[in-house]
């Protein structure tokens, strides 16, 4: 079965909203062409409005970095799900960063992506294990749990929105990554196996399932020949048009493009 790949950038706390838009709009210019990958930016949320602006009409997308669940209230700094309708594609849920230093759970990533969905939008919900973890043997397991966890009560029918992203923690930021032939049969044991088990086979194959953890242009073909990896979630290599580009331009070579 046939899936687009999908890239996308996540900025993180960096880029102001002047930078960021001029960024987005110089690195529109070098990936509008490549048609056979689906290509987005993550801006702060306080860049999101000026990017989705610059970037309208635009075949480079734009996704919000978080939502909340709830659509109103007294939830000082957070932004719901319904406040982006119209300004992003994509919103990303439960990246290691924020289960680690803003006590994300579980519960709270399927209350977001349930949200998200509802909201009309795409969630590219991140799974993945420490280092300590992967190194006791535990990954498989641990990464079922965060995938089903996530996953509650999301219809089949909505699993056509969604997007995974295996980002293994000790490979964010630290320059490490996993082989590809060890991130292609995790996910496939640990995600696509565990989505069949939900869903059943045609849902499984046709899930979109993103790597992540120092993806770079040096290593991203090595990635995209894995046949369960669909694209990357990229962090520091997405803050250079060069370096994000040559990843677009790589995703399309590698689709026939």
């Amino acid at each position: 079965m046939s899936r687009t790949p999908i890239v996308v950038g996540n900025w993180k706390m960096n880029k102001a909203p002047r930078e960021a838009i001029d960024f987005a709009q110089q690195l529109e210019a070098r990936v509008r062409n490549f048609d056979s990958v689906e290509t987005a930016v993550a801006p702060t949320s306080l860049a999101l409005s000026g990017v989705a602006d610059a970037l309208q009409g635009s075949p480079l997308k734009v996704a919000a970095q978080g939502a909340h669940w709830e659509a109103s209230g007294a939830f000082t700094g957070q932004v719901a799900a319904d406040m982006l309708r119209g300004l992003a594609d994509f919103v990303i849920l439960g990246h290691s960063e924020v289960r680690a230093y803003l006590a994300e759970t579980d519960a709270n990533v399927n209350r977001k992506a349930n949200a998200v969905l509802a909201a009309g939008m795409q969630p590219i919900i991140a799974v993945g294990e420490s280092l300590a973890q992967n190194e006791a043997g535990e990954t498989i397991p641990f990464v079922r749990g965060q995938v089903r966890a996530a996953l509650a009560g999301i219809s089949a029918a909505d699993m056509a929105r969604v997007v995974i992203a295996y980002e293994p923690i000790w490979a964010i930021g630290t320059g490490k990554s996993a082989t590809s032939q060890q991130a292609d049969s995790i996910i496939g044991a640990a995600v696509r196996d565990t989505l069949r088990g939900l869903y059943g086979d045609t849902i499984a194959e046709s899930t979109r399932i993103q790597y992540g953890g120092s993806v770079k242009p040096g290593n991203m073909a090595e990635f995209m020949a894995q046949p369960n990896i669909d694209g990357a979630l990229v962090g520091g290599a997405s803050l250079q048009v060069d370096d994000f580009a040559a990843l677009v331009e790589i995703a399309a070579e590698m689709n026939g493009e």
